[in-house]
C-alpha cells in the first residue's frame, strides 16, 4: 500500500477502534443502546434504520391503497368496521370523498418519496457504498446520521397530518395549485397541506445530506486498486442516483418554498384570477400554476430514475452472481446509466403535453423521451444476455431480479405510448397512466428492493431468510402485480379517468364494475402476502438459520470479505486491496475469483 493509504487506513482504524471496539470487542462497554441503535453513526445501522422505517411506511401506504381499492371495487357497499378505523372519514361504513382523495394523495406521496426513494436509496446506498468501495464508513458519518433523522422527522410530520381535524392533504401527490395553494379550496387544503409541505421540505434536506455523502464517499474513499472501472454496477447506479438527487431536489424545494409563500404570505407565484364558490375574485394576479408544474416535474422525472437506478444496479449485480457469469457489456452498462442520468433532466415536460405547451416544443420533448428508450434497451439486452446460458441459481433474490427485468420491459413499452404527445392527449390522467407508472416505477422498483433485501440480508443480519416463504412471496406478488395493473391499460384506453371516487353513475364505465372488483380483490391478496414477507424478515432476524460462510453466494465483491458480523469499521486490520473488476465468474476454470485475488501472470487483466 502507498504511505498515504497506510496512514489513512491506520488513522481510520484507530479512531473506530477506540469508539467501537472493531478488533476484539474490548471496548464494547463504551457503546450504549442509544449510540449503537438510535443515534448510530455506523453506515450499516443507519441502512437498517432506513430499511425498517421504509417498511413501516410501505405497510401504511399499502393499507391506504387497499382502503381506496375497497371503495373502487365496491362503491355501493358499506363496511361498518371502516367507521371503527377511520371514524368520521368513513361515516356509516363508507369512505367519504374527502377521505378517499386524502388516501390517494398520501399513498402516492409516501410510496414515491418515503419508501421508494428513502427506503431504497437510503438503505442500499448506506449499506453497500462503504462495503463495496472498501471504506471504513461514509465520508461524514455524522451527516449520514442526520440524513436519517431528517427523514424520520419528515415521517413524523407526515404521520401527524393524518390526525388533524380537517384531514390530511387531498390535492394529489403532485400538489398542483390552486388546490395546494389556497387553504379555502377544500378541507384537505388546510392544516394538512401545511404539514405535507413541512414534511416534504424535511425530506428534501435528508436526501441532499445523504446524496452529498454518497458522492464524496465514492469519489474519495475507494480502497487501493479500486479504480472507477472496477466498481460494481451497484455503486455506479447509486452514484448516478445521488447526482440526480443533488441536482434536482433543490428545484422541488424552491417550488415548495414559493407554495408556502402563496399559502401564507399573500404572494402570487402560482395564483391569478382565482374565484372560490363564486364569491368574487381573489386579489392574486400574475401567477402561473404552470410554473409549479415545471418546477415539480423538473424533479419529478429525475425522481423516476432516482427510484429506478438503484434497483437497476442491484439487479445487475444479483443477475451476474446467480448466473455465475460475468455481467455482459460492463462499460455499456455504465454508459447507459450515464445516458439515462443526462436524459432524465431533459424530458420533464412530457408530463405537461395537455397544459397548452407549444406543439413544436412538445415535439422536442417527444424526441428526447423516445431517446431514453435506447439506454434502457441496452440495459435490458445486457441483462438478458447475462442470463443467456448461465448456470442460474433461482434464489428468491434472483427471482425478484428477473421479475424486475420483466416488469421493466412490459411497463417501459407503454411509456412509448405516453411519450407521444398526440396519443397522450387521449391517455393523460386515465388509468393507462396509473398502469404504466405503477408497473415500470412502483412495482419494478419494489422488486429491485426485494431482490436486494433477499440477497444482502445475510450480510446485514448474519442470518438467512426462509426460502419457502420467499418463493411464495415472489410468485404471488408478480402474478398479482400483473393482474392488478395490466387490465388498467384497457380501462385507460377506454378513457376511464384516474382519481375518481365512484364510476358507478357513468354509463361508459359501468362495464368495468366487475373488473374493478377483481382488481380490488387481487390487491388485498397481494397486500396480505407482503405481511408474510414482513413476518419472514423480522422472524429471521432473531430466529433465522445462522450464516456460517461469510460469502454465502460465492460473490466477488468486497462486502463478502468482512467478518459475518462486522464491527464499525467493517474490516479487522487493513482494508483489502483490489486487483480486478467485480465480475470474474467462470474464468480460467474457477467458478469465481474475488476482487482481492491478485491477477496471475498468465491471466488477462481487466
Amino acid at each position: 500500500m502507498s504511505n498515504e493509504a497506510v496512514l489513512h487506513t491506520h488513522a481510520t482504524t484507530d479512531v473506530h477502534h477506540d469508539a467501537h471496539g472493531d478488533h476484539h470487542g474490548e471496548h464494547h462497554h463504551h457503546e450504549t443502546f442509544i449510540t449503537k441503535y438510535v443515534f448510530s453513526q455506523d453506515h450499516k445501522m443507519i441502512a437498517k434504520q432506513f430499511l425498517i422505517t421504509g417498511m413501516v411506511w410501505a405497510v401504511l401506504g399499502g393499507l391506504m391503497s387497499v382502503l381506496f381499492r375497497l371503495q373502487l371495487g365496491y362503491p355501493d357497499s358499506t363496511f361498518p368496521w371502516l367507521e371503527d378505523i377511520l371514524g368520521k372519514w368513513a361515516a356509516g361504513g363508507k369512505i367519504t370523498p374527502e377521505a378517499y382523495y386524502a388516501l390517494v394523495t398520501t399513498h402516492g406521496t409516501v410510496l414515491v418519496f418515503f419508501v421508494l426513494t428513502a427506503g431504497l436509496s437510503g438503505t442500499f446506498a448506506n449499506f453497500l457504498i462503504p462495503l463495496q468501495v472498501g471504506a471504513r464508513d461514509m465520508a461524514s458519518p455524522f451527516m449520514n446520521m442526520l440524513s436519517y433523522w431528517f427523514f424520520f422527522a419528515a415521517g413524523i410530520v407526515m404521520l401527524s397530518s393524518l390526525f388533524v381535524e380537517t384531514g390530511p392533504f387531498s390535492g394529489g401527490w403532485t400538489a398542483y395549485p390552486p388546490l395546494s395553494a389556497l387553504g379555502d379550496a377544500s378541507p384537505g387544503s388546510k392544516t394538512g397541506m401545511d404539514l405535507w409541505l413541512i414534511s416534504m421540505a424535511l425530506f428534501v434536506v435528508s436526501s441532499l445530506l445523504g446524496g452529498l455523502n454518497y458522492i464524496a464517499t465514492v469519489l474519495n474513499m475507494r480502497t487501493k486498486g479500486m479504480s472507477m472501472t472496477r466498481l460494481p454496477l451497484t455503486i455506479w447506479a447509486l452514484f448516478f442516483t445521488a447526482i440526480l438527487g443533488v441536482l434536482s431536489f433543490p428545484v422541488l424545494f424552491s417550488g415548495f418554498i414559493l407554495l408556502i409563500f402563496d399559502r401564507n404570505f399573500g404572494t402570487s407565484f402560482y395564483l391569478s384570477d382565482i374565484f372560490i364558490n363564486g364569491v368574487g375574485a381573489l386579489p392574486n394576479e400574475g401567477g402561473s400554476a404552470i410554473l409549479y408544474q415545471h418546477l415539480f416535474w423538473f424533479l419529478g422525472h429525475p425522481e423516476v430514475y432516482i427510484i429506478l437506478l438503484p434497483a437497476m444496479g442491484m439487479v445487475s449485480e444479483i443477475l451476474s452472481v446467480n448466473s455465475r457469469k460475468p455481467i455482459f457489456g460492463y462499460m455499456a452498462m455504465v454508459g447507459s446509466l450515464f445516458a439515462i442520468a443526462i436524459l432524465a433532466f431533459l424530458v420533464w415536460a412530457h408530463h405537461m403535453f395537455v397544459t397548452g405547451l407549444n406543439p413544436f416544443l412538445g415535439s422536442i420533448f417527444v424526441l428526447l423521451t423516445l431517446l431514453i428508450a435506447v439506454p434502457s434497451a441496452i440495459k435490458v439486452f445486457n441483462w438478458l444476455t447475462t442470463l443467456w446460458r448461465g448456470n442460474i441459481r433461482f434464489t428468491p433474490g434472483m427471482l425478484f431480479a428477473i421479475g424486475f427485468v420483466s416488469l421493466f420491459i412490459s411497463g417501459g413499452l407503454t411509456g412509448i405510448w405516453l411519450g407521444n404527445s398526440a396519443l397522450d392527449i387521449h391517455l393523460h390522467d386515465t388509468y393507462f397512466v396509473v398502469a404504466h407508472f405503477h408497473i415500470v416505477m412502483g412495482v419494478a422498483s419494489m422488486f429491485g428492493m426485494f431482490a436486494g433485501i433477499y440477497h444482502w440480508f445475510p450480510k446485514m443480519y448474519g442470518k438467512y431468510l426462509n426460502n419457502t416463504l420467499g418463493y411464495i412471496h415472489f410468485w404471488v406478488t408478480i402474478a398479482g402485480a400483473y393482474l392488478i395493473f395490466w387490465p388498467m391499460h384497457y380501462q385507460g384506453l377506454a378513457g376511464m379517468p384516474r382519481r375518481y371516487y365512484d364510476f358507478s353513475a357513468w354509463e361508459s364505465f359501468n362495464k368495468f364494475g366487475d373488473l374493478n372488483r377483481f382488481i380490488s380483490t387481487v390487491a388485498m391478496i397481494v397486500f396480505a402476502v407482503q405481511i408474510l414477507f414482513l413476518f419472514n424478515f423480522f422472524y429471521s432476524i432473531f430466529k433465522g438459520r445462522k450464516l456460517t460462510n461469510p460469502n454465502p453466494w460465492d460473490s466477488n465483491t468486497l462486502e463478502w470479505t468482512t467478518p459475518i458480523h462486522p464491527g464499525h469499521g467493517n474490516w479487522v486490520g487493513e482494508i483489502p486491496e483490489v486487483h480486478r473488476w467485480a465480475y470474474d465468474y467462470a474464468k480460467d476454470g474457477k467458478e469465481f475469483i474475488p476482487q482481492t485475488t491478485p491477477v496471475g501472470a498468465d491471466e488477462s487483466h481487466h
